[in-house]
């Protein structure tokens, strides 16, 4: 009981220093595992484990067939949120480079990297490409934590988040296929036989996988299953799927799950987004459980027999020639810079899912009584440790030697994506300014994707939102939503990471109507607040530029424009065209050069007829 505990608080308490110090959370998980497993042998009095998953094969925690269960159910469960993840649109929206890169770049690393550890470490070609197809994953779970707080251009953030986001289950799939070709092969060799069982498996993971998921999509839409056993009845009919599918063909278990969670992720479900969340609260449980126990798991011959100069040799030859062999020729006209592709290449963690299944493929294997099955789990383990610790020690720093790391954060993140929300922001797209909206209301977001412009549909209350690595370049936030409190919260909860140049938010009506009490983050004018920026965007849908000679002229508009009521200022742009937002509250006077242009909401006005 005390083993099971500590696991337990363990793996929960390395998730919280993995989000304390922005790290990927695989890394404490499988250090802990390793010092409480193997590692612990060379420093406990009498050299056991502190925690001993299987001992002489039927004792310990999880005794006999167990550990292999456990790991099986788990593994399913994390692949079928990675298939929720993979939406048709996405994969249809993400850009060339990125499908080049789930498809181009993963042949090149299950070929590049089978070759190198067939010739280095003299595997078997089938247990060679058993240990290329699980490095082909990345993993958003490894990549975001390295990359959150390095500014970089959103160009380049969104190819490595896409790519660890859609590669997770393509990944997984492929590894899932080679081994079913592995296993089918044991005896008969590839014969026409094991062939037809491969068949077999790859049908019946695909019938039942398609078959239950719109199953469960007919009965929640049907409103068959009631709202509080949704989460718990998709979780018990996951693992049914995983059992039933593996009795009508052994091994398609996996695949069925994967496919499962592809298909019921792209259909339009209302309640998506809360079975997601479910399922990923779920799998930080379990990731935390299963990956001290597959770490602790591993025997110290089992580090032995990778600890040598042939390690390091696969190592560097994975992350210095596949990788960005793969990188560059995923990019031949995709406009991305030399250094660019040089920083791409660079970045490549290996995620939790190569982990998990290679310990489970690992151990089934091993007992199958595979020659070289002993070398997957250590193999990927080192290559998941090894990229990991590379790349959250070396990134900010690559970042900077080859010139992408951006100095200053120029991006704007508008809060809300109501009517004036989305001409701001088509405004300062068309200046040549990444901006990002965020609001909860899906019909904005549908609206402002329409524009071409970047929306996230969220909750600013959801801490998701600060882990979003397209947003490392944004230095600007202006809250614009008709909710004074949600604008209020909005900059207190990311002023310090959205806000480096700025932070602002629309004054309420009672400060409007209170001028001698303005807040110094109050947006564009100390007399109009949100509902009277809709009605100007509703009367006059446009943002429009006039030339300003100097400071009385702009001065003198901004006078003449609250005589009648109608005219807002908005932004002053420079002939470099330079931004900077215009403040409700300045008390100094506005450094106007000469042919700066100023940018407002309201009725054309001629530049002559104000003077």
């Amino acid at each position: 009981m005390l083993e099971l505990a500590g696991i337990i608080i363990l793996g929960i308490l390395a998730q919280w220093v993995a989000w304390r110090f922005k790290l990927p959370a695989i890394l404490p998980l499988i250090l802990i595992g390793l010092l409480v497993g193997p590692i612990a042998t060379l420093y406990t009095a009498d050299g056991t484990k502190l925690i001993e998953p299987i001992w002489n094969g039927e004792e310990g925690l999880f005794p006999g067939q167990s550990l292999f269960y456990f790991t099986s159910l788990a593994i399913s469960i994390i692949l079928f949120e990675g298939g929720l993840t993979l939406r048709r649109d996405e994969i249809l929206n993400v850009g060339p480079i990125i499908i080049k890169l789930i498809t181009i770049g993963v042949l090149i690393t299950f070929i590049g990297a089978g070759i190198a550890a067939h010739f280095i470490f003299d595997l078997s070609w089938s247990m060679s490409l058993l240990f290329s197809s699980l490095i082909i994953v990345t993993g958003p779970t490894v990549i975001t934590p390295i990359l959150r707080n390095i500014p970089l251009k959103k160009d380049i953030s969104a190819v490595l988040k896409w790519e660890g986001i859609l590669i997770d289950p393509i990944g997984a799939l492929v590894a899932v296929l080679v081994f079913e070709f592995i296993s089918v092969g044991e005896g008969s060799r590839y014969t026409f036989t094991a062939l037809i069982e491969f068949g077999k498996i790859v049908l019946f993971g695909f019938t039942f996988g398609f078959t239950f998921a719109h199953g469960l999509a007919f009965a929640i839409k049907r409103k068959i299953i009631p709202h509080y056993l949704l989460n718990v009845f998709t979780l018990a009919l996951v693992l049914g799927v995983f059992v039933l599918s593996d009795v009508f063909a052994h091994e398609s278990g996996l695949l069925s799950v994967v496919i499962m969670g592809m298909v019921l992720g792209n259909t339009n479900l209302p309640n998506i987004e809360e079975l997601l969340y479910f399922k990923e609260s779920l799998s930080v449980l379990l990731i935390s459980i299963l990956f001290i126990l597959l770490a602790a798991n591993i025997n110290i011959d089992d580090l032995q027999l990778i600890f040598n100069m042939n390690t390091v040799w696969l190592f560097a030859v994975v992350v210095l020639l596949v990788r960005p062999i793969g990188v560059f020729l995923s990019s031949i006209g995709s406009g991305l810079k030399i250094n660019e592709k040089l920083f791409i290449s660079w970045v490549g963690p290996r995620g939790i899912v190569a982990a998990g299944i290679a310990s489970l493929f690992g151990l089934k294997l091993a007992k199958q009584g595979e020659p070289g099955a002993e070398y997957i789990t250590p193999l990927v383990f080192m290559i998941v440790l090894g990229t990991v610790l590379l790349n959250a020690t070396t990134a900010r720093m690559f970042a900077k030697l080859v010139g992408v790391f951006l100095t200053k954060s120029e991006g704007v993140l508008l809060i809300g994506a109501s009517k004036i929300s989305r001409l701001i922001g088509a405004y300062l797209k068309n200046n040549n300014r990444n901006v990002v909206l965020v609001d909860s209301n899906r019909e904005n977001i549908k609206k402002a994707k329409n524009l071409g412009l970047d929306a996230i549909l969220g909750s600013i209350y959801n801490d998701k939102l600060k882990d979003n690595i397209e947003l490392s370049d944004v230095g600007y936030l202006m809250a614009l939503t008709a909710n004074s409190d949600i604008n209020k919260y909005a900059i207190n909860k990311f002023r310090d990471q959205f806000g480096e140049h700025g932070s602002f938010r629309l004054i309420t009506t009672e400060e409007m109507n209170d001028p001698d009490n303005n807040p110094e983050e109050g947006l564009f004018s100390h007399t109009d607040d949100y509902y009277k920026l809709m009605e100007l965007a509703e009367k006059y849908p446009g943002i429009l530029e006039i030339k300003l000679k100097d400071n009385k002229h702009y001065q003198t508009l901004l006078e003449s424009g609250k005589e009648d009521d109608d005219l807002v200022p908005l932004f002053i742009k420079d002939p470099e065209k330079n931004i900077r937002i215009v403040k409700a509250y300045n008390d100094e006077e506005e450094d106007i050069e000469p042919n700066s242009m100023l940018a407002y909401i309201g009725k054309p006005i001629d530049i002559e007829d104000v003077e």
